[in-house]
């Protein structure tokens, strides 16, 4: 129990650590000049999107210690948002339904691909988690999920960090690896949410869906069947429903 717990608070501090070395490192290099950083928020604002990267390869390590599968879905769901972050900047197009319709129509979006890699990731990583094949489906399911989701409530500063914080929370009540991916997810959302509040850096579609795998992994790691279940259901839900969840975060005071 003891040393749970300790994997536990090491989890959490090692992803906020490396999350606030990639912030620095980020913002002093700067790769591609600092245009390429710079995006405008939903008030005009010009921030960076520093934070992204920084929070999806501090999630995607402190996943692979529960799995290698699992810090890979992680690092894959954040490599599929960064293709979305720069290449699909300027499509106004958003939800699943708007790029899956493109793609019948033989256009192939940044979004059905970002859609696509995850899913693909998070089911190799579902399989990788658990042992009976609908278990593995349902895993990878709540992994892809739990990455849409957090990137649906990114639509005002700090809702995506407060929201992972607050979904990931209860899990660091129980023991194993399913506390220990909460708390990578925790601590990587703890360390950007002060600059994602004060609108000078933004997570991005990279940072919101690698914290959101984070997620999913904990979920998976922590539950058996009927969690799975649960979760599955709801998650699905949420992105059938992917406008009003929208809705509801952006209207939250």
């Amino acid at each position: 129990m003891i040393k749970s717990a300790r994997r536990t608070g090491s989890s959490l501090a090692l992803a906020a650590a490396l999350t606030r070395a990639g912030l620095t490192a980020l913002r002093a290099q700067a790769p591609g000049g600092p245009e390429f950083w710079e995006r405008k928020n939903h008030a005009g604002r010009a921030v960076g999107l520093h934070a992204g990267p920084a929070s999806a390869v501090a999630a995607a390590v402190g996943a692979a210690r529960v799995r290698p599968a699992a810090g890979l879905a992680v690092l894959a769901a954040g490599a599929c948002g960064a293709y979305d972050d720069v290449v699909g900047a300027g499509d106004p197009r958003r939800g699943f339904r708007a790029h899956l319709s493109a793609l019948r129509g033989g256009e192939v979006t940044s979004g059905a691909v970002k859609l696509l890699g995850i899913s693909a990731a998070g089911l190799v990583a579902g399989a990788a988690l658990k042992e009976r094949p609908l278990d593995k489906v349902l895993a990878g399911v709540v992994i892809a999920g739990a990455a849409h989701f957090v990137n649906l409530v990114d639509v005002r500063p700090g809702r995506a960090a407060a929201t992972v914080l607050a979904l990931g929370a209860p899990g660091l009540l129980r023991v194993g690896p399913g506390a220990e991916a909460a708390a990578t997810a925790m601590g990587a959302a703890a360390a950007v949410l002060p600059g994602d509040l004060a609108e000078r850096t933004m997570l991005g579609d990279t940072g919101a869906h690698a914290l959101g795998a984070a997620l999913g992994v904990a979920v998976v790691a922590g539950n058996g069947r009927t969690g799975l279940v649960a979760h599955a259901a709801a998650l699905v839900a949420a992105a059938v429903y992917g406008e009003k969840v929208s809705e509801s975060a952006r209207s939250l005071v």
